[in-house]
């Protein structure tokens, strides 16, 4: 009797210490974690952190608060997902999750699909609260489409929507209601302290109306939020533009414009005229402007010491993607200073090879030979695969 009074007791003492300590954080693999919650038909909550964010840090006496742990521990499995682990990331990858700032918590099924996400303040009600919401099928950022669908458009609702499409990468949610946000923003609110927040983390547009007020008053940011990170919320949103999808079809005009905004807040001109150069070159081919491509191209040749890989990038660039052949006289120039620099067999092939295209292209039969014969000497002489030469004297005759 006093071995089975004394097991209880430390039956009921391990319960009790259980029950007094916080979140219970099971280490090891996510697929461990998620294999458990199945089996404890439970859902998994993830906090993504960092060991150098001191943010994170300052959560760990949140966690460790009793009535916190309480309410994780009976209706979670819960663990930690190191922002810096290759584990994480492929995990993030795979079900293509963006990670804004940390600690970001995440809310998942037993089965691994996102049903809520939060990025909490710090004190134990407000973490409760995000488990409390994650539990509500009604109230949970996976409920937000059907909510806005049916009309929801509160500005919380609409900031919490936007940064719930951006963390699942649903950029053209986010450009939706986020332009619907700023529309219902009246003007004199465009700089505050809630909108400047939104401009931070949630705006990836430049024809968002927030940001075109902000490039417009940049004087009315500066003061109030720091010259410094006024600049870098401007490049941020001009640069996320620029290398979209979107961006991938805005006209020279509207790249140019973007250019003239980096040097506004700041950027250097020269790296302005860098980030903007491919972009600006291939909106000139999409508008059949081959010519004005091949200028702006010669314009950043003659302000830089182009390397012979850097010549050969561009020219085959030209080669395969120029709509017409009004650049030739000019990528044929490219090719013809290349040359005489060129290392090594493996360049001077390849610079005679994409010469004979530029020349085929122009339809100079002639020229384009000599420079086919040629590639195809060096590259006899050098015992390289020739057969990308030979077909091309056959294309020529």
């Amino acid at each position: 009797m006093k071995t089975l009074k004394a097991s209880l007791i430390l039956v009921w003492l391990t319960i009790g210490s259980a029950l007094a300590q916080g979140v219970q954080f099971r280490p090891g693999d996510l697929s461990a974690v998620f294999s458990a919650a199945r089996k404890a038909n439970k859902p998994v909550f993830v906090e993504v952190y960092s060991e150098t964010c001191h943010v994170c840090q300052s959560f760990i006496p949140t966690f460790a608060d009793k009535s916190v742990g309480k309410f994780y521990n009976s209706r979670f499995i819960s663990t930690k997902a190191d922002i810096n682990s290759k584990n994480t990331v492929a995990f993030l990858d795979k079900n293509r999750l963006f990670v804004p700032s940390l600690p970001l918590f995440l809310y998942f099924n037993g089965q691994g699909k996102l049903i809520h996400m939060a990025m909490s303040n710090n004190t134990t009600e407000e973490v409760i609260r995000h488990g409390t919401t994650a539990l509500n099928p009604n109230l949970r950022t996976s409920a937000m489409r059907k909510r806005y669908e049916a009309g929801e458009r509160s500005a919380n609702f609409l900031i919490d929507y936007g940064m719930f499409a951006r963390v699942t990468r649903d950029t053209v949610t986010n450009l939706a209601v986020m332009n619907e946000y700023a529309a219902r923003q009246p003007a004199g609110s465009y700089a505050n302290q809630t909108n400047w927040l939104v401009l931070q983390k949630l705006i990836l547009d430049v024809d968002n109306p927030l940001f075109q007020y902000m490039i417009g008053h940049l004087d009315q940011y500066v003061k109030p939020y720091g010259a410094e990170a006024v600049k870098q919320t401007a490049e941020n949103i001009l640069m996320s533009s620029l290398y979209s999808s979107r961006g991938n079809q805005y006209p020279a005009s509207k790249i140019i414009t973007i250019r003239n905004q980096l040097q506004q807040i700041g950027i250097d001109g020269r790296v302005a005229n860098n980030r903007t150069l491919l972009p600006e070159v291939n909106a000139y081919f999409r508008a059949g402007q081959s010519a004005r491509a091949a200028s702006r191209m010669d314009d950043h040749i003659a302000q830089s010491q182009f390397s012979t890989p850097e010549y050969l990038y561009v020219i085959r660039l030209f080669n395969r993607k120029s709509p017409d052949a009004s650049d030739a006289p000019t990528v044929a120039k490219w090719a013809n200073k290349a040359i005489p620099q060129a290392k090594g067999a493996n360049e001077q092939a390849d610079l005679y090879f994409e010469l004979a295209e530029v020349y085929r292209r122009a339809g100079k039969t002639a020229e384009g030979l000599r420079a086919a014969q040629k590639s195809l000497e060096i590259a006899k002489a050098a015992k390289m695969d020739t057969r990308r030469n030979t077909t091309q004297i056959s294309q020529l005759k």
